[in-house]
């Protein structure tokens, strides 16, 4: 595993759904140490009812300058078969017809890599930190876990973004999520639906008086999972809803959120029903600017690597979101991964060398 793209494969072929990461965390402790690089696992995977915890790494500075911190997740989505990564032309895809995790093990190898590249090659730098984290998929789980207040550095980067490699995210959303809980009376659909209070019925009613996708410019709103009843012919006296908002605006992602809470209410109150609701605040939104040193400091490692840098907005969530909610300046840049969560993802071989050689120029960038 003496390159990026070899490292990725090897990791590649690793099952880590979220709480399941525990190959690949032992695999990259041992790829660190073989360059000389110890590294801590923290105690987060029990209290996240995972396998494993998250992985640190820091190695001191040779010169001065900006240290840095690098960001990735080894966990992915769930894979429906096996992961058999190949090469096929210029892309790495695999063989199987589910996920590759490219989002986001791509990155991982090519941070590592990078960074093996600087202490062989005696580069010098300001500081490396590397965090390597878990549950990402399902809710930046192991970032919310993970001590920030042991790092040095205050600029970092995440790689996780789709698209060629170049872009840097200098909008990001708000998310919050809601539970909504429906509960009515159940009977027999037939005989005595009088007596029901149809819980799926009053779900229905406040979904149909919601818009949905786009809501607005840079803001969106969904519903993913519906569940409710027993069988065809009992009223059911449950049925749950998940849904979600986003935007890059904070108050207009709050103000969408309140919008589904007083029209689950009026819903419920009308059918005879009742509705409990649950919102989480999964992260807060950020923006960059080109005054920001983690901005420039990208748009100079990005050019020495031979790449035009590009700013984009996105409206997913990452870990950057919680490093900087935390008060550290962290840009997600773009990896080259594609179809990410879908049988059809793959990435380029030549972006994930890519990623090794970002890593050193963001860190030659970052030096004096």
């Amino acid at each position: 595993m003496d390159s990026a793209l070899e490292l990725f494969l090897a990791l590649a072929r690793l099952p880590t759904p979220p709480g399941q990461e525990r190959a690949a965390i032992d695999m990259v402790r041992e790829v660190l140490a073989s360059f000389g690089v110890d590294s801590v696992e923290d105690d987060a995977g029990p209290r996240i009812n995972g396998d494993a915890g998250n992985l640190y790494a820091r190695i001191p500075a040779t010169t001065s300058g900006t240290p840095l911190f690098f960001n990735a997740h080894v966990d992915t989505v769930p894979m429906t078969a096996p992961i058999e990564p190949a090469i096929e032309g210029e892309y790495v895809v695999n063989t199987h017809p589910t996920i590759l995790g490219a989002d986001n093990k791509a990155t991982v190898a090519g941070m590592i890599d990078g960074i093996r590249r600087v202490v062989r090659e005696g580069i010098p730098h300001a500081g490396i930190e590397l965090v390597i984290t878990v549950q990402e998929e399902i809710g930046l789980i192991g970032a919310k876990a993970f001590d920030t207040g042991r790092l040095e550095a205050t600029v970092g980067y995440v790689y996780d973004v789709d698209g060629d490699p170049g872009a840097m995210t200098m909008r990001a959303p708000s998310q919050i999520t809601l539970d909504l809980e429906f509960r009515g009376k159940s009977a027999h659909a037939g005989m005595d639906p009088e007596r029901g209070r149809n819980a799926i019925h009053a779900a229905a009613i406040a979904l149909s008086r919601l818009s949905m996708g786009r809501v607005a410019p840079g803001a969106s709103r969904s519903v993913g999972v519906i569940n409710g009843g027993t069988q065809r012919n009992v009223v059911p006296d449950r049925c749950s809803v998940q849904t979600e908002v986003r935007s890059l605006d904070d108050a207009q992602v709050v103000a969408l959120a309140q919008e589904i809470v007083d029209v689950a209410n009026a819903a419920a109150a009308e059918t005879g029903c009742s509705v409990e609701i649950a919102q989480t605040r999964e992260y807060t939104a950020y923006a960059f600017t080109d005054d920001d040193l983690v901005v420039q400091i990208a748009r100079a490692g990005l050019a020495a690597a031979g790449l035009a840098p590009r700013e984009i907005e996105t409206g997913g969530g990452a870990d950057a979101h919680l490093f900087n909610e935390r008060g550290l300046q962290c840009l997600n840049l773009s990896s080259g991964m594609e179809a990410i969560h879908t049988p059809d993802e793959r990435i380029k071989v030549a972006h994930v060398e890519d990623l090794s050689r970002i890593t050193v120029e963001l860190i030659r960038a970052a030096a004096a």
